[in-house]
């Protein structure tokens, strides 16, 4: 009967550990989702304190760290978000300096054309 007693107590225990590891791991990719950081065994083990072997040993964790990271790779990260608006943005300043440079090019050809005309009445009067 004590050997029922121990081998009981050693699989409450055995749950007891499984419990406790899936708590550690969700509250890690929880902390890491909120600073943005990548999900992946190595952040996972490091914020959580759980060694790498027992997430890649333990099928569902080792499923929900794989989802996660596909998922992070699939979504664009906020630099290449930055770099996208900055190639959009260029072509869109491209556009409007060469606006404003025929624009200016206009203009001093028509102050080109009065300064002709100033200096053809100066040279009237002389």
């Amino acid at each position: 009967m004590t050997n029922l007693n121990r081998k009981e107590q050693l699989k409450q225990l055995h749950e007891d550990r499984k419990i406790r590891t899936q708590q550690k791991v969700d509250e890690a990719i929880k902390r890491l989702i909120k600073v943005q950081k990548p999900i992946n065994f190595n952040s996972v083990s490091n914020e959580s304190g759980i060694t790498k072997a027992t997430l890649y040993n333990t099928p569902n964790i080792k499923e929900r760290i794989e989802d996660l990271r596909l998922q992070q790779s699939t979504v664009p990260t906020p630099a290449q978000v930055k770099r996208e608006m900055d190639e959009n943005n260029k072509d869109a300043i491209i556009a409007s300096l060469k606006r404003r440079i025929k624009k200016l090019e206009e203009e001093n050809k028509e102050l080109r054309e009065q300064v002709k005309i100033s200096y053809a009445d100066i040279y009237k009067q002389i």
